[in-house]
């Protein structure tokens, strides 16, 4: 994330890859701020064992695509609310990726956290079928609270 205050806003994402049993680091870079120190992490991911990216940015939101101009590992995208413009402008860096260094974009805010998770857990289950399962199962629980919300007249 670009700053320790996006945590809020991200923690659906940690919390999600931990419910999985899926380590994940959890690192303050800014694009602007930190820009070498950024680079030099995400080229470095591939040798840390690192399959899938996920970075949360605000305002002008170039994380995400600084990532992507240093890995080809999949890069997943979330464009924050923490803008006086509620996360429009986030929303468009982050969407606006000139081809050839793709970003899959989320929703903003914390429920594109949450869906980046998710959708990373389906990258990682290309690979991996008891984390297929795992997916599955979570779904499964989803259907079954809908079906089993009853709701009063």
């Amino acid at each position: 994330m670009g700053s320790a205050n996006d945590l809020p806003r991200v923690q659906g994402a940690v919390d999600t890859l931990r419910s999985f049993d899926e380590p994940c680091e959890v690192r303050v870079l800014s694009a602007h701020r930190t820009p070498h120190e950024a680079g030099d992490y995400f080229s470095s991911a591939r040798k840390r064992g690192i399959k899938v990216i996920i970075c949360a940015a605000g305002g002008a939101a170039h994380l995400a695509g600084v990532a992507a101009a240093h890995t080809t590992l999949p890069v997943l995208g979330i464009p924050l609310d923490s803008s006086p413009i509620g996360g429009l402008d986030a929303l468009m860096s982050t969407v606006q990726m000139p081809p050839g260094i793709p970003v899959a974009t989320m929703a903003v805010g914390s429920w594109g956290a949450t869906n980046a998770a998710l959708f990373a857990l389906s990258i990682l289950a290309l690979q991996d079928e008891s984390l297929t399962e795992k997916l599955s199962s979570y779904r499964e629980k989803m259907r079954q609270k809908i079906l089993t919300t009853e709701v009063s007249d």
